[in-house]
């Protein structure tokens, strides 16, 4: 396994977090979107814009040579404008994006630790995702405690207590 480190995310990270909202975003698709199309769309810009707000909080992975892999990170959304995996006011919804080339190598696992030692240590209780049913993702999400407690069309929504 090629090495990999984790840090904080600081607000100087917005750049680094809209590269990984674009392969979040991407998943395992077949429908490619480009970065453009992908940051276009205020749905899926809400995760990142204005980054670091209060409340927001998250982690970024490197390799050897200080680039970054992957990231991971947690947004709290009001009830009159819910994220896409929101359950409650106060419960952070998480995004993960972990490049191409590194997924399947421990990355993503990492990253979820991660997120939910910083969730903890943020006083909250739980996390909350949404992920497409068509992602491999999702059985690293279940693996790590996540479960469904909403399925909708094409996506589940999944929570985990991090307390």
């Amino acid at each position: 396994m090629s090495a990999f480190r984790i840090r904080p995310a600081n607000g100087d990270d917005a750049r680094i977090l809209a590269a990984m909202l674009v392969e979040a975003a991407n998943g395992n698709s077949p429908r490619v979107r480009t970065r453009v199309a992908v940051l276009e769309d205020p749905h899926v810009m809400r995760y990142i814009a204005g980054w670091k707000r209060p409340g927001d909080f998250g982690c970024v992975a490197e390799d050897a040579h200080g680039s970054a892999v992957g990231a991971c990170w947690a947004r709290l959304f009001p009830a009159d404008a819910p994220g896409s995996g929101f359950v409650a006011v106060g419960v952070p919804e998480l995004t993960l994006g972990v490049n191409t080339q590194w997924r399947a190598r421990g990355v993503g696992r990492a990253l979820l630790q991660e997120i939910g030692r910083a969730a903890a240590a943020s006083g909250a209780a739980r996390l909350s995702l949404s992920v497409d049913r068509r992602n491999f993702a999702q059985r690293l999400y279940v693996s790590e405690g996540y479960v469904t407690v909403e399925s909708r069309l094409t996506a589940d929504t999944m929570v985990r207590a991090v307390r």
